[in-house]
Order: C-alpha cells, then sequence, then structure tokens
C-alpha cells in the first residue's frame, strides 16, 4: 500500500504540471454516496467485503480548467472489522471486534486526463486522479455482550499505565492524505456525475484500537475495570495458566488506512453575471 500511495503521488505531481488554463472556472456543488471501510489489523487485506459500510457527504468542486479542479468534502462513514470472519485461526482465536465511525472534512485536487467541462458534449467524459489532505475524527467501540463500549478511555493496551504501549491515549482527531482514482461524466447541461474510489493514509495505528502488545488485564481491571480488562483481551480457547502479557496484539508497523467508494453527483452553479462599471 506505501509503495502504491508514493506512485501515485509522483504520477499525479508528473502529471498535473500540464495542466491547462484556457477555459473559464466554474463551481459546482453535490453529494457523495457509496460506501467505506478500512485496512488494518482487523482487516488486513480484504477490498470491498462484509465490512463496507454505507457512506455519504457534500462536495465542492471547484473547476481551474477543463484539466485541473479543486475540491473540498465533508463525508460521513463508518469502519469495522472482526477476527471472527477472519481465515486465520490464530486471528479468530485472537476475538477482537470494532466499529468506528469517520468524519472527514478534506481538500483535493483533481487532474482530469481529458479535457473535461460540465455541460460542455465535446468534453464531457474524462477519467481523473485526485490527491489531497484531510482532518478527520474516529471513535473504536468495542462489542461486548452485544453492547458497543467507547475502547480509547479505556486504554486496553495500557495506555497512560507504566510500560503501557504510549504514555497517553492516542488522539481522536487525526489528518491523513486522501488519494485516489475516478471517472466523471455530464448527465446533463448543469448536472455533472462521478464515480471514485478513494483510499486514506493515515499516521495512527488505532483506528482499529490495536496496535502493539497486551499489558497486564489484572492491573487494566485495577484502574479502569473489568470491563476494560475483558475487552483488552477477549482470546478464545485460551490456558488459564497461559498468559498473553507482553505478546503481540496487533503489527505496530503498518498504519491503519480507511477508504471512501462511491458516486459524487453534482449540480454547476450560475455564473456570477458581469456589470458594467459604476452600474449599480
Amino acid at each position: 500500500m506505501k509503495k502504491l500511495f508514493f506512485v501515485f503521488v509522483s504520477v499525479f505531481l508528473t502529471t498535473s504540471v500540464f495542466a491547462q488554463h484556457k477555459k473559464k472556472s466554474n463551481a459546482e456543488v453535490g453529494i457523495f454516496l457509496g460506501g467505506s471501510y478500512y485496512i488494518g489489523d482487523l482487516n488486513p487485506v480484504a477490498h470491498f467485503n462484509q465490512f463496507t459500510k454505507p457512506a455519504g457527504g457534500v462536495v465542492f468542486r471547484y473547476n481551474l480548467n477543463p484539466r485541473l479542479a479543486a475540491r473540498a468534502n465533508l463525508l460521513f462513514g463508518t469502519i469495522q472489522g472482526d477476527d471472527a470472519y477472519s481465515p486465520l485461526p490464530a486471528a479468530r482465536q485472537r476475538n477482537l471486534n470494532f466499529k468506528s465511525p469517520i468524519t472527514e472534512f478534506s481538500a483535493q485536487l483533481e487532474f482530469n486526463f481529458l479535457d473535461y467541462q460540465i455541460g460542455n458534449e465535446k468534453r464531457k467524459f474524462s477519467p481523473y486522479i485526485f490527491l489531497g489532505l484531510a482532518g478527520f475524527s474516529f471513535n473504536p467501540q468495542g462489542n461486548i455482550g452485544g453492547n458497543w463500549v467507547a475502547l480509547q478511555p479505556l486504554g486496553t493496551e495500557g495506555q497512560g499505565l507504566e510500560g503501557g504501549a504510549t504514555k497517553k491515549k492516542y488522539k481522536l482527531l487525526q489528518i491523513s492524505i486522501p488519494f485516489g482514482v475516478g471517472v466523471k461524466t455530464n448527465l446533463s447541461k448543469k448536472i455533472g456525475l462521478s464515480i471514485e474510489w478513494g483510499m486514506r493514509k493515515t499516521f495512527t495505528d488505532y483506528l482499529d484500537d490495536v496496535s502493539k502488545t497486551y499489558y497486564d488485564p489484572t492491573k487494566i481491571a485495577a484502574t479502569r475495570g473489568a470491563t476494560a480488562a475483558a475487552l483488552s483481551d477477549p482470546s478464545k480457547g485460551r490456558d488459564p495458566n497461559f498468559s498473553n502479557v507482553g505478546r503481540q496484539r496487533g503489527n505496530p508497523t503498518n498504519k491503519d488506512w480507511y477508504s471512501f467508494v462511491g458516486i459524487v453527483l453534482t449540480i454547476k452553479l450560475p455564473e456570477p453575471r458581469e456589470t458594467c462599471p459604476g452600474v449599480q
């Protein structure tokens, strides 16, 4: 995934240099409808599986020219993972699960491979790529006894405790780098449709509340309660004489990713009217 990201950045920076500046700018507003999912310790490689959940949002696009557009997004989705669905026996035995809402505000640039202009029959279709910067919030929750419990306050890997995974609990506000591909086309003179798939490179390994090693559940129970201890290590079939403390719980060498995939339906805003100097 890292190689894909850096290749994408190189292609984007190279090709966007050739964007043409020859047509009048125009703006669009619209909605995003689709799905969201994540790649991490509880879903290492699978895209578009049972963990893909509904997502939506609002979009503003400003077309700088037929090849380049700037865009702002406010997107909402859910990410989820569950060891019970893993093909790996070790993961099923680990028995961790989570879900989290994702709220993202992002700004990005789109590069059209063909000249594209909404409402223009001669320029009505183009594949495109995009790259941007986003801020997002998340709040992982674990299921215990049919109830979903917020995990970050519990410090399930001993965050904030002596010898814990980190000195402080991870932050629920983070930044990410959105990048992806899509295809856009005109539906009418004022309505455009895009279909796109975008990945988000994050700088946290805690979208799923799983990263490093098991912490002593007795110490977690003493400071944060029995529920926190149970969610820190819900392993199945564990020998009562065997301890997971200090053993690997997740993979801290790989940061988590999340994705939004779907359609963007936009309507072209009216062009501002030009007025003669001195005319009110």
